[in-house]
């Protein structure tokens, strides 16, 4: 742990120049009494490092110095995959291992474009979760991912929709991130029947067997999960609805209405009328989920047909102005 927490230090000062105790014992999550210690043993071991005393001080390596200890262990090497998602990562439990191997990489950079790289990282930010969604608790997500990379069935409980609980043996083929929500992928255990997505915050208790499976044959996560949506999102939007909608519903409308419907609306060109108000056909998955997805655009929006629809959004608009009536 120690001989580990040494080389962060050398790369920390090699990829960033001057450092502070304090800036280093916040990086690497230990005291500054600690950070003392190391930076003796560091100087016994021959490693040029000069501390500069005063406000301005710190820790600093001589110039012109470099390590060529950047050999990555096999999980750093791993983790690069999740390099533009640290959040994720922490949640696989590959955090700190992440950060150890950005490190490395970044000290192994000639200067011109550790620079370039440290640029990028302060200009530009992933952030997955979708707005105003607080994330899922998911403490099976790190055994979920460690038995997905060693091929080795699970046992879970898991609630399904309706809160009926129920017990299965999974093979784990992959785990998914998608909006902010980790998903799984996997069959039933030694079946020949075809994966199924599970939402990793639904299984309440996950127990690793000890039974590795093989993989199927030609499986591709990336393609399965894209198939898997597009299937899904046909099979739930197979209605339409005219509307007319003003220029601020128009302006709105990415905002409050759900991706599907938004992409649907901005991709064609629909006619306007002389008030600006514009006329078009959107796709809807039921009569209620459209009328409670319409209602968020208010007085910006009237439906036009199917009438079930019209009817349902004229009688929420009656009950919303009788509560609100003087």
């Amino acid at each position: 742990m120690r001989a580990s927490r040494l080389l962060s230090l050398l790369m920390l000062l090699q990829a960033r120049g001057r450092m502070t105790a304090r800036e280093l014992a916040d990086e690497l999550e230990v005291s500054i009494r600690t950070i003392y210690r190391d930076m003796d043993a560091l100087t016994e071991s021959g490693v040029p490092v000069y501390a500069d005393r005063g406000p301005d001080g710190g820790y600093s390596l001589l110039e012109g110095y470099r390590t060529q200890l950047t050999g990555m262990s096999a999980e750093e090497a791993d983790s690069l995959a999740l390099s533009g998602m640290p959040g994720a990562a922490a949640e696989l439990g590959l955090g700190r291992v992440l950060a150890a191997a950005q490190l490395k990489v970044q000290a192994a950079l000639p200067t011109e474009l550790a620079e370039r790289s440290h640029r990028i990282a302060e200009r530009f930010h992933l952030d997955a979760p979708g707005w105003f969604r607080e994330a899922d608790h998911v403490p099976t997500l790190t055994g979920i991912a460690d038995a997905v990379w060693n091929q080795r069935a699970v046992r879970v409980r898991y609630r399904r929709w309706g809160d009926e609980e129920v017990e299965r043996e999974l093979e784990p083929l992959g785990v998914v991130l998608k909006a902010g929500i980790w998903y799984v992928v996997a069959r039933p255990q030694g079946s020949d029947d075809g994966p199924r997505t599970y939402r990793v915050a639904r299984v309440l208790e996950l127990e690793t067997l000890d039974v590795r499976f093989e993989r199927p044959e030609g499986f591709d996560l990336w393609r399965y999960w894209n198939e898997r949506s597009s299937e899904l999102t046909a099979a739930l939007y197979q209605a339409e609805a005219a509307v007319r909608l003003s220029p601020s519903g128009m302006e709105l409308a990415p905002v409050v209405l759900r991706p599907h419907t938004a992409r649907a609306l901005a991709e064609q060109e629909w006619p306007v009328d002389d008030a600006g108000w514009t006329s078009a056909v959107i796709p809807i998955e039921s009569i209620a989920a459209a009328r409670s997805e319409l209602l968020g655009l208010g007085p910006e929006v009237e439906v036009v047909s199917p009438p079930a629809l019209r009817e349902q959004m004229r009688d929420a608009v009656a009950a919303l102005a009788a509560l609100y009536r003087p």
